[in-house]
């Protein structure tokens, strides 16, 4: 560890109850919709290039920042897609992250037809804490959206 670093876990994990059924939540988690309910986004669209690789997208945010995402595993039976960061401009500080958003039914209590939503992400050794931190705010800001998106309670 370099003088002056803060040591910090590499690994976030964020998650809310949305008062949904899983059907209605599931349906908006696919990277090519990111824009349809992640206030943080403008736009995103398919990349194509030479390598053919599939469901590879350039998502933009409203700053202007890019980052081109590929989607490395998707389960309609688990629920689940997880991606990772390709490339993004302007670079990012550290060499590489996965995210993997996760969907849940809640099938009995109070919360029963409620859907539970964890988006984690794990960074590379070289993420400082500012990025650590960036990501949590992020993705708390993103639940929210989620959640508005589908129209919950």
């Amino acid at each position: 560890m370099s003088s002056g670093s803060i040591p910090s876990s590499t690994s976030i994990v964020e998650s809310a109850v949305i008062q949904a059924p899983l059907a209605k939540v599931w349906h908006l988690i696919k990277l090519k919709d990111l824009a349809s309910w992640w206030n943080l986004v403008s736009n995103v669209e398919e990349v194509k290039d030479s390598s053919n690789e599939a469901d590879v997208y350039k998502v933009t945010y409203k700053d202007k920042s890019t980052v081109v995402i590929k989607q490395e595993e998707h389960s309609a039976i688990h629920h689940y897609i997880t991606y990772s960061a390709v490339s993004a401009e302007p670079a990012l500080t550290y060499s590489s992250v996965y995210s993997t958003i996760r969907v849940y039914p809640i099938t009995s209590g109070p919360m029963e037809n409620s859907t539970f939503v964890e988006w984690s992400a794990t960074f590379s050794s070289d993420a400082d804490s500012g990025v650590i931190q960036d990501a949590r705010y992020k993705r708390k800001e993103g639940l929210a959206d989620l959640a508005r998106a589908v129209g919950a309670k």
